[in-house]
């Protein structure tokens, strides 16, 4: 099974695509509406938009460094996961995308290991049942999780860091997967590559999630102005270890890439090592 994930609502209809996954809200902040027989992705704590107008919003470190797109580590600003009032927001844009499908849950979990100590987690953590901070971090995500899921009649999505290493995604972000599993359908994993040249690495990586869980996952691919020959080897190896392949952000690429695929099976060629 082949899909795309979109910021195009157009895409979503492709034939060559057996599901489409489309951007409701981003790590930019971008909100769009959610749209019938998608699965709508939301960038959960993951907000440039909401951290620059809110400063408040981001996690801090114990030594006071922000989780902004300012460290040499971040991509994008994170948002605390302890916000009260933005996690509420985050909760009605979920169930808003889940009266029309189904729902994938992005950028869940702490920024990192050092993250969060604002005086809200300080408090909540001070205030708890827990004694190690790791569990008590955990506990906030999969709670969160529960009831996001909750509210979703349809299939709940969660991408998942790619790192299976053991304990890996719990001290880097909170997450606790066999905790989380009990709310989830399927898992994503992104396995990023701007030329995939080489794809050792890709099923490295895609063998440790295939041991870690025993949930359903699909593999993402990241589409854009990557070779077609290189994305379908890339493909090919995905597809030996997750449920489905999906496509990120080049749906033309990915559709030719699925053409040659499919012609080629019909021909008899394979394009494997």
């Amino acid at each position: 099974m082949y899909g795309v994930v979109t910021r195009n609502e157009e895409e979503l209809d492709w034939a060559e695509f057996d599901r489409g996954f489309y951007e409701v809200k981003d790590v930019t902040g971008r909100a769009a509406e959610p749209v019938a027989d998608a699965v709508s992705m939301i960038s959960c704590f993951g907000d440039n938009a909401a951290a620059d107008a809110e400063p408040s919003l981001v996690p801090v470190s114990e030594d006071g460094d922000r989780a902004t797109r300012e460290q040499p580590y971040f991509d994008w600003a994170y948002i605390c996961p302890t916000h009260p009032e933005y996690r509420e927001g985050l909760l009605e844009i979920i169930e808003e995308s889940a009266a029309l499908g189904d729902v994938r849950l992005d950028d869940i979990g702490f920024p990192r290991e050092e993250y969060c100590h604002c005086e809200r987690c300080d408090r909540l953590f001070a205030d708890s049942e827990f004694e190690d901070r790791f569990a008590w971090r955990a506990n906030v995500i999969t709670e969160f999780v529960e009831e996001a899921s909750a509210l979703v009649d349809g299939k709940t999505y969660l991408t998942l860091y790619p790192d299976p290493y053991p304990g890996h995604l719990y001290e880097r972000a909170g997450i606790d997967v066999d905790a989380l599993a009990e709310h989830v359908d399927e898992f994503v994993i992104p396995l990023y590559d701007m030329a995939y040249s080489t794809t050792y690495w890709l099923e490295t990586i895609a063998k440790g999630f295939e041991s870690l869980l025993e949930t359903p996952f699909s593999v993402e691919l990241y589409a854009v102005d990557v070779d077609i020959d290189n994305l379908i080897h890339a493909a090919e190896v995905a597809s030996a270890y997750g449920d489905s392949v999906l496509f990120g952000y080049d749906a033309s690429n990915a559709r030719a890439a699925l053409r040659r695929m499919r012609a080629d099976e019909r021909e008899g060629v394979s394009h494997g090592p």
